[in-house]
């Protein structure tokens, strides 16, 4: 065997999360209940991993938010797992915040097919990572986050690499330090989450972290932008009767109105809630809360208060 891979074997062995874990040993003797305790006592490190990263966390919201607010995207980029993961927090942003078609993006290794079964061996190809990261044209109003629990993985290091020199900013996610994919991004979150319950499965503790993490960068950048109200999830998208309901439930909420009520606001508003809001709260027209929240890039507080502004010149 090459020394070079030798090397590489040795440094992924002593990876954290490829160690034994001595509180989960003899697991496949215990009964289900123990099974659950032993998995449920290890995810309750995670919070706590994901906290000690806070500082970082909050860095890469404000970035995505500034990104996202001057037409840039946030594209995810990962394998296996991590991949699968990041696809989830991606396609949901759309319906729960109404983003604009294309501003939260992703790469998998292996592509979509990768979502639905194994082609773990994509992820060795470095250049598959700079062919795949090339076709998203990364550029400095972009943002793009490596996730990686192993933080070594060749096709994600390499599009981030190629992402950076392309002037886009860039994040690593990974529950290892010091490793190639942290020295590739520009700012590192790590999330030491240690042994797995089963040894080098990272679906489980390095997986959940990396969901809690994505959860606060895609939300948190867009309670930033103001896609939420109060803690309210005004911009959601309408595309089943669930979400209507939802909406009419937001805005008997926010307003303290009767449902009747806000059903009747939601349709005045062509079931737009935010222009819903801005209507009640200031009195003016479908057009002028449109125009407010065009000026405010759909912050909705703002949008408020400049609707607020322009009804009290033309009185």
């Amino acid at each position: 065997m090459p020394p070079k891979q030798l090397d590489e074997i040795r440094i992924l062995q002593s990876l954290a999360t490829e160690q034994p874990n001595p509180l989960s040993a003899g697991l496949d003797k215990k009964s289900a209940l123990n099974i659950a305790r032993i998995i449920n006592g290890e995810d309750q490190k995670v919070a706590v991993a994901v906290k000690a990263a806070l500082p970082q966390i909050a860095r890469a919201i404000e970035w995505i938010a500034e990104a996202l607010s001057a037409g840039g995207r946030l594209i995810y980029v990962g394998a296996g797992t991590s991949a699968r993961i990041a696809v989830l927090d991606a396609v949901e942003c759309p319906p729960t915040f109404n983003t604009r078609p294309g501003a939260v993006q992703f790469v998998v290794a292996g592509g979509t097919k990768a979502l639905a079964s194994a082609v773990e061996s994509n992820e060795d190809s470095r250049s598959r990572g700079l062919r795949e990261m090339r076709k998203k044209h990364p550029g400095k109003k972009d943002v793009v986050v490596g996730i990686a629990a192993s933080g070594r993985t060749p096709f994600t290091v390499a599009a981030v690499e190629w992402a950076r020199r392309r002037a886009a900013r860039t994040i690593a996610l990974t529950s290892n330090p010091d490793t190639p994919l942290e020295q590739a991004a520009e700012l590192a979150i790590v999330v030491e989450t240690g042994p797995e319950v089963v040894g080098g499965s990272t679906r489980m503790k390095a997986g959940s972290a990396q969901k809690m993490v994505l959860n606060m960068l895609s939300t948190g950048a867009m309670v930033r932008l103001g896609y939420v109200y109060g803690n309210l999830m005004v911009n959601l998208h309408h595309g089943n009767r669930k979400l209507i309901e939802r909406s009419i439930r937001i805005l008997q909420q926010c307003l303290s109105v009767p449902r009747s009520q806000a059903k009747q606001l939601l349709r005045t508003a062509r079931n737009h809630v935010p222009a819903a809001i801005v209507m009640a709260k200031t009195g003016v027209s479908r057009a002028k809360a449109h125009q407010a929240l065009n000026k405010a890039r759909g912050h909705v507080g703002t949008a408020i208060r400049l609707a607020a502004a322009a009804m009290s010149r033309d009185r």
